[in-house]
C-alpha cells in the first residue's frame, strides 16, 4: 500500500494534494491518532492520503498515522532553490548535523526502486518547460517507519502554484501504486553462501543535484538510495571515524554496491572494509541486464570490467550459474577483421560470447572470451570469415587456419612492362588500362595473387 503525506504548512504540498483528490475517488477511513495529523485519512485503490499540520521535514513516525500497513510513503512537497522549473525526488536523512529536521547522523529507509520509477513518471508527466532530476540526501525526517522519499515541485512561488506542475507530481505519485520500494533480490555470488544483492547503489560525492547519479538512474537498471554529496561528506567528516554512518547508508538503501565520485581513498577503504563493493559508472552500465553473480564469475575468469571486460548478448538475463569456458580469440584474424570493419567485428563477438576482453575504451576486441560452448566459438569465427570475404577474392577456412587470397596490383610487374611510377600506377591499381609507348597495358597484366594466413 502507498501512503501519501500532504503538509498544510507547505503551499505546494497542498496544491499537489488537491490534484491527488481530483485524480481519484477517495473515501474517509478510520485512522490512528498522531500528534501532527490533521483530519481523517483518505483511501483510494492502492493508496492512502493524510494531511499534517507540521512541515514534512519535522514529522516523526509518519507511517504510524495511517490505518493500514504501508509498503511505501511519499511526501508531496515543494523544492526551493535557484534551479528554475524543476520536478525532483530524493531520500531523507543527515550525513552530519540535523540542520533541517530529523536527527544528527541518521538516515531514513530509502526506496531506490520506487525512486527510479517516480523519476520516470515525472519525466512522462512533466510540463514542457520543467526539468526532472534527483537530489542528494539532505534533510529530515529520519524516523518514518517505512521506505520513503520526497517528490517535489520546484523551485519558487510561481512553480508552487502552477496547476500543471502540481498535476504532474500528483500523477507521478499515483503511478507508484503497486510499485515495490526495492528491486528484486538476486544472488550476489555463485554458490550456496546465500549472499544476495539488489540493483541498488549508494552514492558518495558530486554535486547536490547529482548529474552522474541521475544518468545512472535514467540509463541503467540500477537504482540509487542514499546519496552523500560533496558537502554532505564534508559535514560527516572522517569516514574512519564515522563507519557506522557509512554502513547505515548501505543498510538503509538495501545496497551492497557504491559509486564514489572523486578521489576518496579513505572513504573507499572504509566501504570495502565494511564488506561492500565500490564500482564505477562503467561497471554499472556494463552489468545492466547481466546477473550480478554471473558478472562476478566472468570478471574472475577473464578480467575486470575496469580492465576492459565487456558482456555479450548471451549474458543478458542468463542463468547466474551458467557454465562457460574461456577461449583465446585468434589475434591476427581479429586484427584483420577489425581493419575491415571494427564495429561489425565487435558485433559478431558480442552476439555469441558471454563476455570478452577489449581495449581502446571497450571499442576494440582483443584477447580472450568466455563462451558457453565450442560451438559458439566456431560460429563466431565463421562470422569473421564471412566478414573477410567482403575484402578478399576467396577465403578458405581450415581446421587450424583461415586462408584468404586476393589479386592485387603488383608494382614490379608494372615496372617490367615499362609503366612509369605515378598516375599510371594509380590507374592500373584502380583497374583501368593505360597507354605506354603506344601499347595498351591491361590491369590484369600487372596483378599478382596475395595470400594471408591466419592461425586459429
Amino acid at each position: 500500500m502507498l501512503g501519501i503525506v500532504v503538509s498544510r504548512a507547505d503551499r505546494a504540498s497542498e496544491h499537489v494534494g488537491d490534484h491527488l483528490r481530483d485524480l481519484s475517488d477517495w473515501s474517509a477511513v478510520e485512522c490512528p491518532d498522531h500528534p501532527d495529523a490533521a483530519g481523517p485519512a483518505y483511501r483510494t485503490d492502492g493508496a492512502q492520503l493524510r494531511e499534517f499540520d507540521a512541515w514534512h521535514l519535522h514529522l516523526a513516525d509518519a507511517a504510524d498515522a495511517f490505518p493500514a500497513d504501508l509498503d511505501l510513503l511519499v511526501f508531496a512537497s515543494r523544492h526551493s532553490g535557484e534551479t528554475g522549473p524543476l520536478l525532483t525526488a530524493h531520500h531523507t536523512g543527515n550525513f552530519g548535523p540535523a540542520e533541517h529536521g530529523g536527527e544528527d547522523d541518521a538516515l531514513a529507509r530509502a526506496c531506490p526502486h520506487a525512486h527510479s520509477r517516480v523519476l520516470d513518471a515525472l519525466a512522462a508527466h512533466a510540463p514542457e518547460d520543467y526539468e526532472v532530476g534527483m537530489e542528494c540526501t539532505h534533510h529530515g525526517p529520519t524516523d518514518v517507519g517505512v521506505p520513503s522519499m520526497f517528490v517535489e515541485v520546484g523551485s519558487g512561488e510561481s512553480e508552487w502554484g502552477d496547476p500543471a506542475a502540481a498535476e504532474a507530481v500528483a500523477r507521478a505519485i499515483l503511478d507508484l501504486r503497486g510499485v515495490a520500494p526495492d528491486a528484486d533480490p538476486e544472488p550476489e555470488t555463485n554458490g550456496a553462501d546465500g549472499a544476495i544483492a539488489r540493483r541498488h547503489l549508494v552514492g558518495f560525492g558530486g554535486g547536490h543535484y547529482a548529474p552522474r547519479f541521475t544518468r545512472i538512474v535514467e540509463e541503467t537498471d540500477w537504482g540509487v538510495g542514499h546519496l552523500a554529496a560533496d558537502w554532505g561528506l564534508d559535514a560527516m567528516g572522517d569516514p574512519a571515524a564515522n563507519r557506522d554512518l557509512v554502513d547505515a547508508a548501505f543498510e538503509e538503501s538495501a545496497a551492497t554496491h557504491a559509486v564514489v565520485e572523486g578521489d576518496r581513498p579513505n572513504l573507499e577503504a572504509v566501504i570495502e572494509g565494511l564488506g561492500h563493493r565500490v564500482v564505477g559508472e562503467t561497471w554499472v552500465r556494463e552489468v545492466t541486464g547481466v546477473p550480478i553473480a554471473l558478472a562476478g564469475r566472468l570478471e574472475d575468469a577473464v578480467t575486470a570490467v575496469d580492465d576492459g571486460l565487456r558482456f555479450g548478448e548471451p549474458a543478458t538475463d542468463a542463468d547466474p550459474d551458467a557454465e562457460f569456458e574461456t577461449v583465446a580469440l585468434p589475434a591476427e584474424l581479429l586484427d584483420r577483421a577489425q581493419g575491415i570493419d571494427q564495429e561489425r567485428t565487435r558485433e559478431l563477438v558480442a552476439a555469441r560470447a558471454l563476455a570478452f576482453e577489449t581495449e581502446e575504451n571497450g571499442n576494440r576486441v582483443a584477447g580472450r572470451a568466455a563462451v558457453t560452448s565450442r560451438g559458439d566459438f566456431a560460429m563466431t569465427v565463421d562470422g569473421i570469415v564471412d566478414l573477410l570475404r567482403t575484402a578478399y577474392d576467396s577465403v578458405e577456412r581450415r581446421e587450424d587456419a583461415v586462408i584468404a587470397r586476393e589479386e592485387t596490383f603488383d608494382p614490379e610487374k608494372a615496372k617490367t612492362l615499362g609503366v612509369p611510377e605515378g598516375p599510371k600506377f594509380g590507374r592500373l591499381s584502380a583497374g583501368e588500362p593505360v597507354e605506354v609507348n603506344g601499347r595498351t597495358i591491361p590491369p590484369d597484366r600487372v596483378r599478382s595473387e596475395r595470400e594471408d594466413r591466419f592461425s586459429l
